[in-house]
């Protein structure tokens, strides 16, 4: 090597294969080693009888310019532009996702709609006042009842623990911006800004994610770097606090395959609980405690291949049914057509979420790929017979966990951990964050940057959109303030809030007039059927309900636009003068979200 640094990469995922890139385009050709027998962590790619299978669906959409060149660069032409359709199996039948009108309405029903616009109204008047759980995240911006109906028992299928244990950042950070406005909203018209979860187009390689990173790995070696595969690093040995050698290998492995490889540099993106736990000499018994009690959800694909040229339009299909396991299905030949290799057929990955070791985990594969038969024809998307192949793979550490105890765990390791003077840990397990492919990237540059430029940047700060340069950047208190500004002060959507009060005077009157139609009398509701007067046509009869629900739905909705017109201009106006006699730059920011 012509450095005199020697910089020792752990993990060949997304993070560990960009750090290892930039460090060979850089002159200082990395030793990388992965645990697996393939490279691209959760974003490989596997095969099986020549059919491609992507773990989990990895769209390759970023508003990160850096991360979005790199892909060109390193894999070109290879990307194919695909249209997103995704839709949610709920109650037998199928929502598109993002919402379309008709679809919505007619597969929750008028009733069913009307409840929730009721249900989102109470929580926007009277929110939870701390968002410290999941459920509490969700129901703040979407309500209760849209919450119980498509958010509960698919999250708790994927994690494994009630959404009242599991923590608000893992909302903050999939579905951030996104709230029931926003979705009705984009369901009329187009958005202003990009909401990720909502993106309608996005590029993927076309024999899948794996393809890019066994390119980049093909870039690392071609620039004097080396990618050992079916390494697993068994301990890091330390002097004090700083990092001298990787030990691959051991535990049973033969001495003919154990490699202690040293270094100067090291970049990590192995799970921080097993980095800290075989640490040598060992961390102390408060940091090993601490990262045992880290945690992850497991997951594993059953790929099916079924004799069918066409099963249904999407790239996949969330599963919110509970009598059955299955959670997410890919329909891999929507992605790509070249990640199938014969066109009368069609490969289906049923993804299903649990713990290393559970019922799911030790069941054999031939039992898991009967299950995933069994369920696709009982959801409707395929006959059991037409089913001709299927194999297994698992993934054992997918989903950091956000529980209830993790955030003072992981910061107990972290503050260990930032001590170790020469090793960063970069990726989606090497943070312990829920983190985006195009985020864990970042991640592995920043940490390039810090080790060869001298820049200071906070690998765990960097976020799953493009603000986290300005969240890197600005000082906790000022983000602090924002975000109590925001909650304190922050604007009521008119339309939104005229719907939801029109929705809820109209319902009222309605069951009103319906409940004096059916007390009957001489004279049926002689006070009600005053509002004649205001509403012509109106009375106290069945026709009558409906007319009143219309009357009700425009009187409140102009009420509930007024009202938020008026209240977001004295706020606007008593913002500006606190912001001209304070001049605070937070303050200031706020007032342009106003």
């Amino acid at each position: 090597m012509t450095s005199p640094r020697r910089f020792v990469v752990i993990g060949a995922g997304p993070a560990g294969l960009t750090a290892a890139y930039e460090l060979a385009r850089a002159g200082h050709p990395p030793v990388v080693v992965e645990k697996e027998a393939t490279v691209g962590g959760l974003a490989r790619t596997e095969q099986h009888q020549g059919f491609h299978f992507d773990l989990g669906g990895h769209r390759f959409f970023t508003k990160v310019p850096e991360v979005k060149a790199l892909w060109r660069e390193i894999l070109g032409d290879e990307f194919l532009r695909r249209p997103r359709l995704s839709r949610i199996y709920y109650d037998g039948r199928f929502f598109d996702y993002p919402l379309k009108p008709w679809n919505a309405l007619s597969g929750l029903g008028p009733w069913q709609s009307v409840l929730v616009g009721c249900s989102y109204l109470r929580w926007q008047l009277f929110p939870y006042r701390v968002e410290d759980t999941f459920e509490q995240w969700v129901t703040n911006r979407f309500g209760r009842r849209l919450f119980r109906t498509f958010f509960e028992s698919y999250t708790e299928k994927v994690w494994g623990v009630p959404c009242t244990e599991l923590k608000a950042e893992w909302a903050a950070q999939r579905i951030k911006d996104l709230s029931l406005w926003t979705a009705v909203r984009s369901m009329f018209l187009r958005p202003q800004t990009t909401i990720t979860t909502l993106i309608e187009e996005f590029d993927y390689p076309r024999l899948g994610p794996g393809m890019m990173w066994n390119a980049a790995r093909a870039a690392v070696t071609a620039r004097g770097g080396s990618v050992a595969t079916a390494s697993e690093v068994t301990a890091v040995e330390r002097d004090g606090m700083r990092v001298r050698a990787i030990v691959t290998g051991g535990n049973g492995a033969g001495p003919e395959r154990v490699h202690r490889i040293e270094g100067t540099d090291f970049l990590s993106s192995m799970p921080l609980p097993d980095l800290v736990l075989r640490l040598d000499p060992p961390a102390p018994d408060a940091v090993r405690d601490a990262a045992a009690q880290l945690s992850h959800r497991a997951f594993l694909t059953v790929c099916l291949v079924v004799d069918a040229p066409e099963l249904f339009p999407d790239n996949w299909i969330y599963i919110h049914d509970p009598d059955v396991r299955v959670g997410r299905i890919q329909n891999f030949k929507n992605w790509s057509p070249a990640m199938v290799p014969d066109a009368s057929r069609t490969s289906l990955g049923l993804e299903y979420f649990c713990n290393e070791g559970d019922d799911l985990w030790s069941m054999p594969d031939d039992e898991l790929v009967a299950l995933g038969r069994r369920e696709v024809a009982k959801i409707g998307l395929a006959r059991a017979e037409d089913v001709s192949d299927g194999c297994v793979v698992r993934v054992a550490d997918a989903y950091p966990v956000y529980d209830a105890s993790y955030r003072d765990h992981l910061a107990t390791v972290r503050a260990y951990v930032d001590r170790l003077e020469n090793l960063q840990t970069i990726g989606r397990n090497g943070l312990h964050r829920y983190d985006n492919q195009d985020h864990a990237m970042v991640t592995g540059m920043l940490a390039v940057k810090n080790a060869l430029d001298g820049e200071r940047h906070d690998l765990w700060s960097v976020n799953t959109e493009q603000e986290y340069h300005e969240e890197i950047q600005t000082p906790v208190v000022d983000g602090a303030l924002d975000a109590a500004l925001a909650r304190v002060f922050g604007k009521i959507d008119r339309t939104a809030f005229g719907v939801a009060v029109g929705a809820v005077v109209g319902l009222v009157l309605m069951v009103a007039t319906l409940v004096l139609v059916v007390r009957g009398g001489d004279v049926v509701g002689p006070h009600l059927g005053l509002l004649s007067q205001y509403f012509p046509g109106y009375s106290v009869t069945l026709g009558g309900s409906f007319l009143g629900l219309g009357y009700g739905f425009a009187a409140g909705f102009g009420a509930g636009w007024v009202f938020a017109l008026v209240r977001n201009a004295t706020l606007f106006v008593y913002g500006a003068i606190l912001g001209r006699r304070t001049g605070a730059g937070p303050f200031g920011r706020f007032l342009d979200a106003i």
